[in-house]
């Protein structure tokens, strides 16, 4: 994260002796990214953090990904995915992915998940429901509904979740972080941004914990495995959550889509406006509710638009989206609208939008800049009558459009 903050203990001068009141060294560790070339933190532990006394494979749910192929906009219902809780970490169901981002799915109960680590790239988990903890080596976290939960590569936490939880995570192979147009040239943010540092929530003071033994799912690069991803059982010889206290710009924290403060115009503004997030070759915007267009003869609706350079995906969280009526787009519907294929609102949306003030309508949307392909989890949601609801009819040929439904 762009801003530096200390929480707990650390030395007056980082690299040098730090002891506990027994006269013990802790041991410091250098969190950063790039190499020694970016963001970074310094965290003191009471352990040794590298000490591991085992490790094993761990069996990742299904990380197999089927290409979306025909072509064709896809409607998932991730609603029917779950019918009880599932564990936060090992419950999720893949939905979309590349091999620069993953998107699934989970819908907690109120067990705390393993402790776990993603080696691969940050994690931006949506809260579409529920409230909880996020215990991080960093400290605490509390998450509400509407809060973007921001993990940085390689840290250990784990979710407890108060009451089931409605999660929707966003992993990537890089990091995640607010687009550079909203910072300075020092990482600020800037006063055209939609938010800024106030509206951050990091862990506000050290989470320590004993134990002996302590299991770690870790999430890491395998070559030869689907995707590049392995999944490995670390045993570290004591707890991971033993710093005393940590300084940087490297951290975990919070963000509630309540503070994001639209931007709106005379005609209808483009998705950029709408950005939070940014990793490699992919976007994170937020659609909220917002006065619309006030010229007098705007289309409150988003114009029609071939996505020349990307893959569209919108999860649908509140409201009643304008542009989607009449095509069984719902809450806790996704709807991917991929490269070569123009998209835009539902024929009788058109009309029925002139004269709007107000969108009452939120949406998650991820562009991404390379293909995505269906997950198992996407596979088992889909409405397979979505791609034919333009042309207001069961599909091009008349045909049963389930012949269609598979990738």
């Amino acid at each position: 994260m762009a801003h530096y903050r200390q929480v707990g203990e650390v030395p007056p001068k980082r690299h040098t002796q730090f002891r506990d009141p027994d006269g013990k060294l802790y041991r410091e560790e250098l969190m950063g990214e790039e190499g020694f070339s970016s963001d970074s933190s310094l965290l003191y532990h009471r352990g040794v953090p590298s000490a591991i006394v085992g490790s094993e494979v761990w069996e990742l749910p299904s990380q197999e990904r089927t290409p979306n192929h025909p072509l064709k906009a896809r409607h998932l219902k991730l609603h029917t995915l779950f019918s009880a809780g599932a564990d936060a970490v090992e419950g999720r169901r893949l939905v979309l992915g590349n091999n620069d981002v993953r998107i699934s799915y989970v819908v907690t109960g109120t067990e705390a998940s393993p402790y776990y680590r993603n080696a691969i790239g940050d994690e931006c988990v949506y809260v579409e429901s529920g409230t909880g903890t996020v215990e991080t080596v960093f400290g605490a976290l509390s998450y509400r509904a509407g809060d973007y939960v921001l993990i940085p590569r390689a840290t250990t936490h784990r979710w407890l979740p108060a009451e089931p939880s409605r999660l929707y995570p966003i992993e990537a192979n890089s990091h995640i972080a607010p687009p550079k147009r909203y910072l300075s040239r020092y990482g600020q943010f800037l006063e055209h941004a939609p938010y800024c540092e106030r509206d951050l929530h990091g862990p506000g003071e050290p989470l320590l914990a004993d134990g002996e033994d302590i299991d770690v799912l870790v999430k890491h690069r395998v070559t030869s495995q689907p995707g590049g991803i392995g999944g490995s059982r670390m045993t570290y010889a004591t707890h991971p959550f033993d710093v005393v206290g940590w300084d940087g710009c490297l951290y975990p924290y919070t963000f509630n889509i309540e503070d994001y403060m639209p931007i709106t115009g005379k005609i209808h503004q483009p998705p950029p406006v709408h950005q939070v997030f940014e990793g490699h070759n992919f976007v994170v915007c937020n659609f909220l509710p917002r006065k619309v267009d006030y010229h007098e003869l705007a289309i409150p609706v988003p114009y029609y638009h071939s996505n020349v350079d990307s893959d569209e995906v919108m999860f649908y969280v509140g409201g009643d989206y304008e542009a989607r009526k009449g095509s069984g787009i719902n809450v806790g519907s996704i709807s991917l609208h991929p490269g070569g294929y123009a998209h835009g609102p539902q024929p009788a949306a058109i009309e029925a939008s002139l004269g709007a003030e107000y969108f009452d309508e939120s949406a998650v949307m991820v562009d991404t800049f390379q293909p995505l392909d269906l997950g198992e989890g996407g596979i088992a949601a889909e409405d397979p009558a979505y791609a034919w609801t333009w042309a207001g009819r069961s599909n091009g040929n008349g045909d049963d459009p389930a012949v269609f439904s598979n990738s």
